[in-house]
């Protein structure tokens, strides 16, 4: 595997806790390279698919997206107005953990702000813009400071909101139309999101 494919797994695994900024930072600046954008988005689109005991795989692609739509290449948000269907259905989003918690209550509000965020081209720009100016004004900071290696990197996602277990779960099979371009990378993940199926194996 790539280091970026394993970034992006590492991002959306089974573990309790968020996904650190510094991963998804990485997983954001190779989204524009054509490839690494294709591959990138091919393992999000399946961890979308999940669905049980894996809802953490979902909830978690979720919040790399939007760190990602935010920060990453603006071919990241195009894909995802294309393939919009596939955020809709997961506002749908069921699972009750074996404490009677719907722990896919993160789920559906995190894909309506996604969707919401989508169809809203200003907020769009405005967004990307403000991430655009922080990641400057931290890189301006950074200099001459050296490591930041030794802090403990921050994450997204509150601990309560990914420490659910067991339970039962139940939403529609979402069943994207294909992208708008013909690129190959473009048919590849169109593929991807049409063969996914959810996996029960943690990773």
């Amino acid at each position: 595997k790539q280091w970026y494919q394993r970034r992006v797994r590492e991002a959306t695994c089974n573990e309790p806790w968020g996904p650190a900024t510094t991963v998804m930072t990485e997983i954001a600046d190779a989204t524009y390279s054509v490839v690494e954008f294709a591959e990138i988005m091919m393992i999000i689109w399946k961890r979308l698919n999940d669905h049980g005991k894996n809802w953490r795989h979902v909830y978690k692609a979720l919040l790399v997206l939007d760190y990602i739509i935010k920060r990453g290449s603006e071919r990241v948000a195009q894909q995802c107005k294309e393939q919009i269907y596939s955020l809709l259905t997961l506002q749908d989003f069921r699972f009750i953990d074996k404490d009677g918690k719907d722990q896919g209550a993160s789920v559906r509000e995190k894909a309506r702000q996604l969707v919401t965020l989508l169809k809203d081209d200003e907020r769009l720009k405005s967004e990307r813009k403000k991430a655009l100016q922080a990641k400057e004004r931290f890189a301006q900071n950074s200099t001459g400071i050296g490591s930041q290696s030794s802090k403990q990197p921050k994450t997204t996602g509150t601990l309560s909101s990914l420490m659910g277990r067991g339970g039962e779960s139940s939403r529609a099979d979402p069943r994207a139309a294909g992208p708008t371009n013909s690129t190959p990378g473009d048919l590849r993940i169109s593929a991807a999101i049409e063969q996914a199926r959810p996996s029960d194996r943690d990773e």
